[in-house]
């Protein structure tokens, strides 16, 4: 077959979403209140979430509609399209097949605005003025500022400081569609300035910036947080993607043998796979790999055990791979992936060998990414480039077996806003970074005095 694309009609848009959590084969560990560390009720959530989201997070049905209004957005941009990666496929000389489910064609560049409109829509509903979050790399923050924007909600963005820097163009866009953005760690919060004192020069991560929106919001009645991944209704907004993916694999007459995602806190993975895994549980031979920077390795080395979410201790104790929720990644530029968790179902996935984690340098991930660049035309985000890289050993073990494997992987944003990282890998300039393997025995005397998850 020569046909690359594949396109699904406005009326296949599906109307619901699937959530793993009642297919998962044992249950989650419960999150845990972050000073009793008792487990948490939706009045423990009630500060930070609207109701609906925290119903959505414990909820005992596997599908759950999506509003008229957020369809009628998804509209704009969904159904996103399928693509074999044919030209890929003839630069490797393998026998695999490979397709790519781009998520690049939100108005916001990324598959993050699945979750942003669901979640700015649930709090629009119950009357919330603002919202507050946090952004890595800043494919979070304009999602959420988008979404805001359609809703007629304010919203405010702390970005960490590092990606702040290296991505003015994704903080453009958050302030054009009118949210406003700040560098993190930030003056304009107490957790921000307990980190600038302690390191005025902190390039900031994740767990900072959360620490700061968390904040925000319990200090302010008026106010929620938003979170862009790890969460389970995050992760189950998302799987609209992997829902038009099985339908788009069926008019391709194909099914993959290969599942591949990168992860930071799971949700762009989630969405593609977490569709695939009732015929996994059902018996059928898939492969799902999630793919992290070595930098950050949560998956492949972090312990699995109850941590915070963030820097500050104000959020939950989730059971999750983690690196400890103090540790502040080297400032790499696929800043989406620089986070010390995961999230817990795909933590729980790993755990039981449902999944398989893979851990890649900058340096070959960037020679992944103009690979595909020159071969299928789309320049991806770093983060993305980790799934493609990923997909490339796939096909070239395919190669070498003499094995005509069907690899799909979710190409989750376009990287037209990362170019700085791009100048910088094709002068030369750009190095590997490492993780220090002696943070895990600060890991693990950070969590020794939580609950154990095991």
């Amino acid at each position: 077959m020569n046909q690359t694309k594949f396109f699904l009609d406005e009326k296949d848009l599906p109307k619901q979403w699937y959530n793993i959590l009642v297919d998962l084969p044992s249950p989650l560990k419960p999150p845990l209140h972050p000073v009793t560390h008792k487990p948490l009720g939706p009045d423990d959530l009630a500060p930070i979430f609207p109701m609906e989201l925290i119903k959505q997070e414990m909820s005992p049905e596997r599908w759950i509609d999506i509003p008229d209004q957020v369809l009628d957005i998804y509209k704009i941009w969904r159904p996103s399209p399928l693509y074999r990666a044919l030209r890929l496929e003839k630069a490797l000389d393998t026998p695999a097949r490979i397709y790519y489910k781009y998520e690049g064609v939100s108005p916001a560049g990324s598959h993050k605005a699945n979750t942003a409109v669901a979640q700015a829509y649930f709090n629009m509903k119950e009357g919330v003025k603002r919202i507050s979050t946090e952004t890595g790399a800043g494919q979070w923050g304009s999602a959420l500022s988008l979404a805001c924007n359609y809703f007629g909600i304010a919203c405010k963005v702390f970005m960490v400081k590092v990606s702040f820097q290296q991505k003015p163009y994704r903080r453009s866009m958050i302030q054009a569609w009118g949210a406003n953005v700040v560098a993190s760690p930030s003056d304009e919060t107490e957790s921000g300035r307990a980190v600038l004192k302690e390191n005025p020069d902190s390039p900031g991560s994740l767990g900072i910036a959360i620490s700061e929106a968390v904040e925000v919001a319990a200090k302010n009645e008026d106010t929620k947080y938003s979170l862009g991944s790890v969460l389970n209704h995050v992760c189950m907004h998302q799987t609209i993607v992997g829902l038009e993916a099985k339908k788009q694999m069926e008019i391709a007459g194909d099914y993959p043998d290969i599942l591949i995602g990168c992860v930071g806190g799971g949700s762009n993975f989630a969405g593609l796979c977490f569709p695939f895994y009732p015929d996994k549980f059902n018996g059928r031979s898939i492969r799902m790999v999630a793919v992290e920077p070595k930098t950050c390795p949560t998956l492949t080395k972090g312990p699995y055990a109850y941590d915070y979410g963030d820097i500050a201790g104000l959020t939950p104790l989730l059971a999750m791979n983690t690196l400890g929720h103090s540790f502040v990644p080297p400032p790499i530029h696929a800043g989406g992936l620089r986070y010390h968790g995961m999230s817990p179902i795909i933590s729980k996935l790993v755990k039981e060998k449902l999944m398989e984690p893979l851990a890649l340098n900058q340096l070959e991930v960037f020679d992944a990414a103009i690979l595909f660049a020159r071969t299928e035309a789309i320049i991806p985000a770093p983060e993305s480039a980790h799934a493609i890289r990923a997909a490339i050993i796939e096909a070239e073990k395919a190669k070498l077996a003499g094995e005509k494997k069907v690899i799909l992987f979710n190409l989750s944003g376009h990287g037209h806003f990362d170019m700085a990282g791009y100048d910088a890998f094709l002068a030369g300039k750009l190095k590997d970074a490492t993780f220090a393997d002696e943070q895990l025995k600060k890991t693990y005397d950070m969590l020794k005095d939580f609950p154990a998850a095991e």
